[in-house]
């Protein structure tokens, strides 16, 4: 397959990708009442072999989700254990305490899953509706550890050379707790999708946030 696209249409996916990190930080900004911001949102086309060097070793938290449908991939929130808890124990309401240490409760694990399961649901849709099509995502599973071992956890990565990378940064309140979202679709099947994009699409209508709290 040709992975030739009309670079207007590549513009149109590169404003998708930064209104998806809006609604993410959007979302974020209602779960811990805080106010969020995109700080960064840039995409890369990486070597296989490179997708770790990018990443970075640093102990963290990662939770990710498989794309069961086309682009295909991984969508993955990468955050620091610190602001992994603080972020859980917003989510959790106060109904427990942050566990002590470096590990994490099945409560905090709970929580942070399902904050992956609200941010995925938010980015991939308005993916879907620019895209005009469905994208069904699997379960949210939580991993903590040096970060390029999530990436060996994640596994399942296509047979290609070059990996899309969307990496956008989140902060929340100054800069004091923030995330890295990271999107790994598969190359030929994104470029068919975005092939397909209408040019008249309203990016930012189509991938408006929905109020998570109703």
């Amino acid at each position: 397959m040709g992975l030739k696209v009309d670079v207007r249409k590549l513009d149109l996916f590169n404003q998708m990708a930064k209104e998806g990190s809006g609604t993410v930080a959007e979302n974020l900004g209602q779960l811990t009442g805080l106010d969020a911001t995109v700080r960064t949102s840039q995409i890369n086309f990486l070597d296989i072999e490179d997708v770790k060097t990018h990443i970075g070793d640093d102990k963290g938290v990662g939770i990710y989700v498989e794309l069961n449908e086309p682009p295909y991939g991984y969508v993955l929130f990468l955050l620091e254990p610190a602001d992994s808890k603080q972020m859980a124990s917003a989510m959790m309401g106060g109904m427990g305490e942050p566990s002590e240490g470096e590990g994490f409760s099945d409560m905090e694990r709970s929580a942070m899953q399902e904050i992956g399961n609200i941010m995925t649901s938010a980015f991939i849709d308005g993916w879907a509706n620019v895209l005009e099509t469905t994208i069904d995502m699997g379960t949210p599973n939580f991993v903590f550890g040096p970060a390029d071992g999530i990436i060996d956890e994640m596994g399942g990565w296509p047979d290609s050379d070059l990996v899309f990378v969307v990496d956008s940064r989140i902060t929340v309140d100054d800069g004091d707790l923030g995330m890295t979202v990271y999107t790994f679709p598969e190359l030929e099947d994104l470029v068919a999708l975005i092939q397909d994009i209408d040019l008249d699409t309203d990016v930012a209508k189509d991938t408006e946030a929905s109020d998570i709290l109703d």
